[in-house]
């Protein structure tokens, strides 16, 4: 019995990637190309330009891939790549990822407790970029109720879309799909652009508390 618990973490989330080389699939990441242990801001990836982020992020081994482990005590980090991606050919955006620690009473609501222990950020720039542009926001916040739609408190840019919240899922791996052009289209009444990046993030600094989460393999595909 205490071999098939330590087996079964690994099997489930090998279950959970079956099926996932679909032809046509625009791939953001799979941290295939990543180094076991390297720490810091992912190769390929470029850090933020405000705050003091600590990176506590690092490649890890999760049987049957390798996964981004991030980390948060009081602060926020936050790494983007650059991608393009034609909604109309590729609509659903699909990840996996699992929360072990949430930030003691987030809540994506409030200005004074916007923090999330994984979140998942998809940007359509528009000129000029930094009070223009438009970014959709997939979090796992710590109570605020899933389905949840509703525009960051901090930045007129991001609107947050609650994926996951609460507890009752920690320390699971999960598989996510949204179709990211139906949501754009729900937030802002009309057509999207063309994506122009992706971004992760996990951040405590708000509640000074502290939070942890993984992300795998993220990746936009048809219906």
């Amino acid at each position: 019995m205490k071999k098939l618990c330590r087996i079964l973490p690994g099997l489930i989330l090998a279950l959970a990637t079956v099926g996932w080389a679909q032809p046509g699939a625009v791939v953001v990441e799979d941290w295939s190309k990543h180094e076991v242990g390297a720490t810091g801001i992912p190769e390929g990836w470029k850090g933020q330009n405000w705050g003091s982020p600590a990176y506590d992020l690092a490649v890890v081994a999760e049987s049957p891939t390798k996964v981004l482990h991030l980390k948060s005590r009081n602060e926020g980090s936050m790494v983007t790549k650059e991608v393009k991606v034609n909604l109309r050919e590729t609509p659903i955006l699909e990840w996996q990822w699992k929360v072990v620690v949430l930030p003691t009473g987030g809540d994506s609501r409030k200005k004074a407790t916007d923090d999330q222990a994984a979140q998942l950020y998809v940007t359509f720039p528009r000129f000029p970029s930094a009070v223009r542009s438009r970014i959709i926001g997939y979090v796992w916040d710590t109570t605020v109720p899933e389905g949840t739609i509703v525009p960051s408190q901090k930045t007129s840019l991001v609107t947050y879309v609650v994926v996951r919240s609460g507890t009752k899922d920690l320390n699971r791996w999960l598989t996510e799909s949204r179709n990211v052009y139906e949501d754009y289209k729900r937030i802002y009444n009309e057509e999207p652009e063309e994506v122009g990046a992706v971004s992760i993030a996990i951040d405590s600094n708000d509640t000074k508390s502290s939070a942890e989460s993984f992300m795998g393999e993220i990746r936009f595909t048809k219906p």
